[in-house]
């Protein structure tokens, strides 16, 4: 299995995910500009849509979506409890979380990404939008909650710590969301986090 990422974006929730499962796997970066990968392969002819996450199976066949993704890998592991029963409510739940995170949070940094970055109102805008949606999972983990669906962390874990992490690199503040910090703070001290954010090249090796 080649998971195809780029450093810090949404694949890093695929990499921890696959760090937890504690599974084979390589890892392959792409510069998703030149639409290459490291090893000078079309990223196009892996993905036609460019972006990351892809996984190439060892049947050769290419997952993309993240949310996906991350539901397959913990479908074929269901012993590793990162994803409810299919058609269970925990199930809904996560599958709201997920879709929650993919449309509305991840989205609201797009403009802080885009080249050129937004800025003066339009950067305003941009934060205070952003800002709405992490009080959404704010409220959810003010119950005193270690995880999105309670005491057991999930995928939607992984991809929530991924998008609230990116606060640290465009200047938005988490200290009035002191459970959404304290939960990043949490995932972060993850040895499967430790380990992907490592090999990305945002921890030092211990």
């Amino acid at each position: 299995m080649k998971l195809f990422y780029k450093t810090g974006a949404c694949s890093l929730a695929t990499h921890i995910v696959l760090h937890e499962l504690d599974l084979p796997f390589e890892i392959e970066s792409v510069d998703t500009s030149a639409k290459t990968t490291a090893t000078g392969r079309d990223f196009l002819q892996i993905n036609p849509d460019g972006y990351v996450p892809a996984v190439e199976l060892a049947d050769g066949n290419v997952l993309t979506e993240g949310a996906a993704i991350l539901q397959y890998l913990a479908d074929a592991h269901p012993d590793a409890g990162l994803a409810p029963a299919p058609g269970s409510w925990e199930r809904t739940q996560l599958h709201r979380h997920l879709n929650f995170i993919s449309a509305e949070l991840h989205k609201s940094f797009s403009p802080l990404f885009a080249k050129p970055a937004a800025e003066g109102t339009a950067r305003e805008a941009a934060v205070e939008k952003i800002a709405g949606k992490i009080a959404h999972f704010e409220r959810i983990l003010a119950d005193g909650r270690a995880y999105l669906m309670g005491e057991t962390f999930s995928i939607a874990d992984a991809y929530l710590f991924t998008v609230l992490n990116w606060t640290n690199f465009v200047g938005v503040s988490l200290d009035g969301y002191p459970h959404a910090k304290a939960f990043v703070a949490r995932v972060a001290a993850r040895p499967a986090t430790r380990a992907a954010l490592t090999a990305e090249g945002l921890l030092k090796a211990a």
